[in-house]
């Protein structure tokens, strides 16, 4: 890893894992806008400072998907070859928890699926990936987006959770109880 990593277009560029994350938010933000999902300013609860902090974490996308057009993988190399599992992993368990949480009923919280081993799987499996990403393209900066955005979600949870709390009552609180926040194996029931 080199502090300064080289900038030129191409087509084996970190944008690949990039777009298909870019194209799975058009359908997640029109069923989010059809579930009338909150959006983190309507959140109740969220300090000014925290709710800046969780917006401007999740805004960091944006430059990372720029930067990943400039962005080389570096193919054959042990990073490419440790970091290309990393992030497969990550995008294809981002990809399940997205149809998990799609297909269930607008009355319900999400508990099936990814959803039983972590109650916040989307968040996990976007750390996951953007840590692949990070390795298979050898970048520091990259590394930093991704600590920079795990902190906004992890102070996000906290908060989110209050608002389901609120929205689905004991039957949320119920499933808070038998998962873990973020990865283990559920309690029985």
């Amino acid at each position: 890893m080199s502090a300064t990593p080289a900038f030129e277009i191409g087509v084996w560029n970190a944008w690949i894992f990039m777009a298909y994350l870019l194209l799975s938010f058009i359908p997640f933000i029109y069923i989010a806008i059809k579930k009338s999902v909150p959006s983190v300013e309507e959140i109740r609860g969220l300090s000014r400072v925290a709710n800046m902090f969780a917006s401007s974490s999740k805004l960091l996308l944006l430059p990372a998907m720029v930067y990943s057009i400039f962005l080389p993988l570096k193919l054959d190399t042990v990073w490419f070859f440790v970091g290309l599992p990393i992030t497969l992993i990550g995008l294809i368990a981002y990809t399940i928890v997205l149809v998990n949480w799609a297909t269930t009923p607008l009355d319900s919280s999400v508990s099936r699926g990814l959803y039983r081993y972590s109650r916040h799987p989307m968040y996990v499996t976007m750390f996951i990936f953007f840590l692949g990403l990070g390795i298979v393209t050898a970048s520091w900066v990259l590394l930093l987006l991704f600590i920079i955005f795990v902190v906004g979600c992890v102070v996000y949870a906290d908060v989110e959770e209050q608002s389901l709390l609120e929205k689905y009552g004991d039957s949320y609180r119920d499933y808070m109880n038998r998962t873990p926040r973020w990865v283990g194996i559920p309690k029985s029931r």
